[in-house]
């Protein structure tokens, strides 16, 4: 069996502002690549970690069946969050002292995580990661749409 891996990020031009999402998901045997996917999408007003957060959400979403993989992001609020900070939250009913940001998108990927057997792993982004510099590209690309045209 192949393994998974999904390489997510997110980007956006001010913060807030239009943003967008990318997802490189690889079906690997050793470093052979069977298979690649590119997902991107993005949104005229957002911040830099709601597009981080679709980009998850959306890698997780898109399998079609229950699936093992790794998801990496250079995204060290996602990872912890999904990792760490996620447990009290739900045991608060998604609340956390001072307010919980984005909630709706953490319960999301709380649920799409959860059909899945995950492992989470973060590498710095702009560091040369041939393939996180491929999501962060697929990322720009899905904020273009929405941003104003350069004057």
């Amino acid at each position: 069996m192949p393994d998974l891996f999904a390489y997510t990020d997110g980007a956006c031009s001010g913060n807030p502002g239009p943003g967008g999402w990318g997802v490189l998901l690889l079906a690997k045997d050793g470093e052979a690549i069977l298979k690649e996917r590119t997902l991107n999408g993005g949104e005229p007003e957002t911040t830099n970690n709601r597009m981080e957060l679709m980009a998850a959400i959306s890698a997780l979403e898109v399998l079609e069946r229950p699936s093992t993989l790794t998801v990496v992001t250079d995204s060290a609020y996602v990872k912890d969050g999904i990792t760490k900070w996620i447990h009290g939250w739900k045991r608060n009913g998604w609340t956390k002292k001072g307010g919980l940001k984005n909630a709706e998108l953490w319960q999301r990927l709380d649920a799409a995580q959860a059909r899945h057997k995950v492992t989470w792993e973060w590498i710095k982004g702009h560091a040369g990661h041939p393939e996180n510099e491929r999501a962060d590209e697929l990322a720009r690309e899905g904020m273009a749409p929405f941003k104003p045209p350069a004057k």
